[in-house]
């Protein structure tokens, strides 16, 4: 038998449970309608919310009604509840392609958490470990594995040590395991693993590849799927020629922001042209040296570029003294043309047979420039794009490619700086497949009819997990949610504003349930008692004249919200508050405020972000101009919850850090208000913030203003509910701190917007900082004329500088402050 036939043992064994339940489960729902769909997946919620999702196995197709249909949707359900992957509707079967990326976001613990839940993925890691034994005298699980297992297996991957990651760690502890990871003899081997087992775990899943790419390395297992290299012979040629490279002199790699034929007329002599990776986006490698006299060169010109992490200059001259024992070490292995379509990074066409078992090729391919543009024009024809190992690049790199199109590209693997499970984000992945209908055998997992309560939503379970039947009053108030929040996916036992609801719909419900039921909820209430279940036996009580009494735990609140919304762009967003939501979108997308004052971003911008939110501003970065990197800081963790999902979601080049900015080195209380996140701060003032509040509203209300909801909006009972805060001690960063730590040799845009703090972010950046920051977006607060110092200090740093309030801000001391480097 082959080494690359998957079995019928091995092909469901991912389907069967494990040694012990998976603490994740993937719903796949399938109806004959939208209505159906929506009941389903409103159902599988509320079930999910009430209990833990250690089902008998981590996968599950159900259909509705007993009958499939072209309605599709998803839900992944952990510990912490469920989350809606998506719905769509699928009219045909589109086949994947696999895209195995090189080094470069590989990290310790890389797919730790899938080893530990899918026993194929395991079983091929251990097969790959022991082959590699007498290669390379060690365990190779041990480097990408170091330490002991974590206990709770339902927690986010680490998050990440800056220290670590850019190899300042001088001590024992994981920083060790970094470099060790790092070493090229190891690092290769290690990679390989990891992306064969995902290979064989997607196989499994049913997922079969009708076309592969690997980027360096990665061509290396899309041969090996594609039945060129046997297991055996690829982990020995990866191996050895792992060594060799070791052998040679350390080098260094540069990505520049160039086309082709620019980046050649610049370099020459010991550089080398590396890869070719989008119309404007090159790498070159050579010594350190050169690499370093470039970069300099670059900078002075204005043109963008970054180092990549790198002990070697792959795919360059410096590959050259090996290439010939890479030649003969093929030659003693068993080449067969590949069974499975794929490109090859040397011409950036499908490999001919004749390449794939030529022992020259692989040489080629050491010294060769990897062609990964042209290999995604030559997937141009295949919907969906699967990235087959840790990281996005590769994802990014293709949306890019596709028009920004991220719909059809998914990553399967989280990259090394986000705190998600390994196992959530694969199976997250399997559901966003599902969704756009990939030609993938769907037998692979048990099936079963999933049943809904009548009427327009479904039943819920209650604590016991006894089915609950909604009452006559929660049908008619369900009914009120539906049309205020234009939804009919509403379990009856989240809040109301963690489905999307916001203070100005609170009003409208209570005039709406006085209307119907004939009783008066006031907003405290509403607030109190946010579920629909609660909410109604509050009514109840007051239909009979009875006191309803305080809630206990009622309001199920969290500051952590679920609530999807499509922007009117059409990107769709998690969120906290519609009305903020709203306002910052429009600020950004369609006024186009930034714009309209001088500020610019050229692709392959840097940008920083103080002050994240959720993201709408790193999102208006993303899609503003083309492979532009952000750095954003965010301090409360509900909202740096909801940065990291809009940015993963979104696949933004972004760091991310839940600190905030200051002039020091500190902790600081941080108050976080969960319903009205804008307004939240280092230095709270709730008198303040409701006077703003109070004019905002007003100023929202002035053309077609509802009187009697803009009364109740602004009144002292909402107010006081708004401004009920929750505490954090957040970490306090000067930004100049993290420039030096994270590289970042030129800020393009930075956008500061931060409560009465922004001061204290001003006088944390070093004088010798200053020059690298070209344009500057600022929100302030002119007490006692601080807008007036700020627009002098930036001046007499170099910036054109102007001022601007904006029309909702009129008669709070709120200004926005745009400078540009230089005249405009």
């Amino acid at each position: 038998m082959s080494p690359n036939t998957i079995t019928v043992e091995e092909k469901h064994e991912a389907a069967l449970p494990p040694a012990e339940p998976v603490p994740w489960h993937l719903a796949l729902v399938s109806g004959a309608d939208g209505t159906s769909l929506g009941a389903g997946l409103a159902g599988l919620r509320a079930r999910f919310s009430r209990a833990p999702a250690q089902q008998d196995v981590p996968v599950r197709i159900r259909t509705v009604g007993g009958t499939g249909g072209g309605h599709r949707g998803a839900v992944l359900a952990g510990a912490e509840g469920a989350t809606e992957i998506g719905t769509g509707e699928v009219t045909g079967a589109a086949p994947v392609a696999f895209m195995f990326p090189g080094l470069g976001d590989h990290h310790v613990d890389m797919g730790r958490g899938l080893y530990r839940d899918f026993p194929v993925f395991r079983a091929a890691v251990d097969s790959c470990a022991e082959a590699l034994m007498p290669e390379l005298g060690l365990d190779i699980r041990k480097v990408v594995f170091p330490g002991p297992e974590p206990q709770d297996r339902t927690a986010p991957a680490p998050g990440p040590d800056l220290r670590r990651l850019l190899g300042r760690d001088t001590g024992t502890g994981r920083g060790e395991h970094e470099r060790r990871l790092d070493s090229t003899r190891l690092a290769q081997p290690a990679l390989f693993v990891v992306e064969y087992a995902l290979a064989r775990l997607w196989e499994s899943w049913g997922a079969r590849p009708s076309l592969m790419i690997g980027y360096s390395l990665g061509e290396y297992v899309a041969a090996t799927v594609a039945g060129v290299l046997s297991l055996e012979d690829a982990l020995v040629l990866v191996a050895r020629r792992a060594a060799l490279i070791d052998t040679l002199p350390q080098g260094a790699m540069l990505a520049v922001m160039l086309p082709e034929q620019e980046v050649l007329s610049r370099i020459g002599g010991n550089l080398s042209l590396s890869a070719v990776n989008g119309p404007e986006f090159c790498v070159v490698g050579g010594p350190v040296a050169d690499i370093e006299a470039l970069e300099r060169s670059l900078r002075e010109q204005g043109v963008v570029s970054r180092r990549v992490r790198s002990t070697h200059a792959f795919h360059s001259s410096m590959m050259e003294p090996v290439a010939d024992q890479v030649t003969a070490l093929a030659r003693t292995l068993t080449l067969n043309p590949p069974r499975i379509p794929y490109v090859s990074n040397v011409t950036g066409r499908i490999i001919t047979d004749e390449q794939a078992t030529d022992p020259a090729y692989w040489a080629r391919h050491l010294v060769s420039p990897v062609r990964f543009a042209d290999g995604l024009d030559s997937l141009a024809g295949t919907p969906l794009l699967l990235e087959t190992g840790p990281g996005q690049t590769l994802s990014s790199m293709a949306a890019a490619a596709r028009g920004g199109d991220t719909g059809t590209v998914v990553a399967s693997m989280r990259h090394p700086l986000e705190r998600r499970s390994d196992s959530a984000v694969a199976l997250k992945a399997l559901g966003r497949l599902w969704l756009a209908g990939a030609d993938i055998d769907w037998t692979a997992f048990p099936a079963g009819e999933l049943d809904t309560a009548p009427g327009t939503a479904a039943a819920t379970a209650d604590e016991d997990g006894r089915e609950h039947l909604p009452t006559a009053t929660e049908h008619e108030l369900h009914d009120i949610w539906a049309k205020l929040l234009k939804t009919e996916h509403l379990p009856y036992d989240v809040s109301f504003f963690e489905l999307g609801g916001n203070s100005l719909l609170a009003t409208r419900l209570t005039l709406r349930v006085k209307r119907a039921f004939g009783v008066e909820l006031t907003l405290r209430q509403v607030y109190e008692r946010a579920t629909i279940t609660l909410m109604a036996a509050a009514i109840d009580a007051l239909r009979t004249g009875e006191d309803p009494g305080p809630a206990e735990g009622g309001s199920s609140y969290t500051g952590r919200s679920r609530a999807r919304f499509r922007l009117p762009n059409g990107l769709t967003v998690v969120h906290q508050n519609e009305a903020e939501t709203l306002h910052f979108y429009r600020d950004i997308f369609e006024h186009r405020t930034y714009a309209r004052n001088g500020i610019r971003l050229h692709d392959g911008a840097t940008v920083v972000d103080v002050g994240g939110n959720i993201g709408l501003f790193t999102l208006f970065a993303h899609y503003e101009a083309k492979n532009v990197k952000v750095f954003a800081f965010e301090p409360a963790p509900p909202l740096f919850e909801l940065l990291s999902r809009n940015v993963a979601e979104h696949e933004v080049d972004a760091r991310l850090f839940n600190i905030g900015i200051a002039d020091t080195e500190t902790e600081a209380a941080f108050t976080f208000y969960p319903r009205s996140s804008g307004m939240s701060s280092f230095h709270p003032d709730k008198e303040e913030e409701k006077h703003n509040l109070r004019t905002i509203i007003a100023n929202q209300q002035k053309a077609g203003a509802d009187a009697e909801v803009a009364g109740l909006a602004a009144s002292e009972d909402l107010l006081d509910v708004r401004f009920e805060a929750i505490e954090f001690t957040a970490t306090l960063r000067p930004l100049s701190a993290v420039i030096r730590e994270q590289g970042i040799e030129r800020i393009d845009l930075i956008k500061i917007d931060v409560q009465r703090s922004e001061r204290q972010v001003i006088d944390g950046i070093a004088d010798e900082d200053w020059p690298r920051i070209q344009q500057m977006v600022l929100e302030a607060h002119d007490a006692d004329g601080e807008v007036g110092r700020l627009v002098e200090l930036l001046r007499g740093r170099g910036f054109t500088v102007t001022t601007e309030q904006d029309e909702l801000y009129v008669g709070t001391d709120i200004h926005n402050i745009y400078a540009v480097r230089g005249a405009r």
